[in-house]
């Protein structure tokens, strides 16, 4: 066999190849593209026969090239930089750091302590697409939220009538209303007739006199004001920013509609969409980071270290601490934290577990990561048999102490 190292860059990799006993055989520097993976195969060629005898050590897997080595047929090996670093140390004291020395770094890696390492399984070209989807849809709810701070900063200086009328400035009814009064004599100057055009717009059809009045008792409240000119301009600023709003809340409902379909479509969807809190959007999350690979994970609690839910454990000497995971896939984390909250409502089970855990000291956020933990190792039981949930048999087992009421 023989090992390669590959130190990933956006326009060029590092390469280092060695033998059993740690001997080069070869390094360069490739460009990214078809022509860097061509001169990568040139220099396997020269001293191995099978792709299957090749062992490749990269800091990712994911990218054109990382997905190029593992169709190839090479045994791929995705190592964390963090993992990549401590490795490095062990070797030099001297904290001497660059990229051909990290490519020989991976490929020492792989050739000694792959072990310790899961090599990179591609997924289903359709879980692979509900994982796009999926983290597009994400990325764009939190670009969402980001800009909506902003224009929430923009008009507490110099608009906070428009804070109070509206409390979530991502709502298609704030939106409206700021497209037609985006500054403050505009606003006081709305009739009711205009604010319940704004609000039917919008699709609101219940309660929709109350809800004019309020807003335009907001909007005429007396306030502090700053100059026309420059309230004009930071008017244009804030439409500016609605209709950035308004525009990416369009394309979270395209991403919603295309994932929704990509993820009914796969054959594990009805499993997943069995346990309790997990609806399209979150069991569609939970399946693109987790996968789809029958025996990625050994077992539950492989899957839940790889969620980042089991905590860990430091002791040394007579002291022992258990922490919860930081390091850990952060889409990952916040979709099984959604979920545990969503379970609340939906399973028995999980409402008394988490209830214990309160009455036993924990704070709601540790709760809920416990309850996490949990859920994660029963969608594993379900997967692993391809059974839907079952609510008797996944808290059944528990203490009777745990499963009580703690009202």
């Amino acid at each position: 066999m023989i090992f390669a190292g590959v130190d990933w860059a956006e326009a060029h990799h590092d390469v280092h190849i060695q033998d059993e006993q740690g001997r080069r055989l070869a390094a360069g520097r490739l460009s990214d593209g078809i022509e860097g993976l061509a001169r990568f195969h040139d220099l396997i060629a020269a001293h191995a026969d099978e792709a299957g005898a090749v062992v490749v050590g990269i800091e990712t897997d994911r990218g054109l090239f990382a997905g190029a080595l593992v169709a190839a047929g090479y045994q791929v090996f995705a190592v964390n930089p963090k993992s990549v670093s401590r490795y490095r140390d062990r070797h030099a004291s001297s904290g001497a750091k660059s990229d051909p020395g990290d490519a020989k770094v991976l490929a020492d890696l792989v050739r000694t302590d792959r072990h310790n390492h899961r090599p990179v399984v591609p997924d289903s070209d359709l879980a692979e697409a509900v994982k796009v989807l999926a983290r597009a849809h994400q990325s764009m709810i939190w670009n969402r939220r980001r800009q909506a701070n902003q224009l929430r900063s923009q008009l507490r200086e110099f608009y906070p009538a428009a804070l109070a009328a509206f409390d979530d400035l991502t709502s298609a009814e704030a939106l409206q209303v700021l497209r037609l009064a985006p500054e403050p004599a505009l606003g006081a100057a709305l009739s009711k007739a205009q604010i319940t055009a704004a609000l039917r717009r919008a699709g609101r059809t219940r309660r929709i006199t109350e809800r004019t009045a309020v807003i335009q008792d907001a909007l005429r409240a007396p306030q502090l004001q700053p100059p026309p000119l420059i309230a004009a301009a930071m008017g244009t600023s804030a439409a500016a920013s609605a209709a950035v709003i308004a525009e990416m809340t369009r394309q979270i409902t395209v991403l919603e509609q295309q994932l929704a379909a990509d993820f009914e479509a796969h054959p594990d969807a009805e499993v997943i969409r069995s346990l309790p809190g997990l609806g399209i959007i979150l069991g569609a999350r939970v399946l693109g980071e987790f996968g789809d690979v029958p025996d990625r994970y050994l077992d539950a609690k492989s899957r839940r270290n790889y969620a980042g839910t089991s905590p860990i454990t430091r002791a040394s000497g007579t002291k022992r601490v258990v922490l919860a995971r930081h390091v850990r896939n952060t889409r990952l984390a916040d979709a099984i934290y959604l979920w545990a909250f969503s379970a609340l409502s939906a399973s028995p089970g999980a409402r008394q577990f988490y209830d214990h855990r309160r009455a036993a000291g924990d704070t709601h956020h540790q709760a809920l990561r416990a309850l996490g933990n949990h859920l994660v190792g029963y969608l594993h039981g379900c997967l692993t048999s391809h059974t839907p949930y079952n609510e008797h048999t996944a808290w059944a087992h528990r203490p009777a102490s745990e499963l009580k009421d703690a009202a």
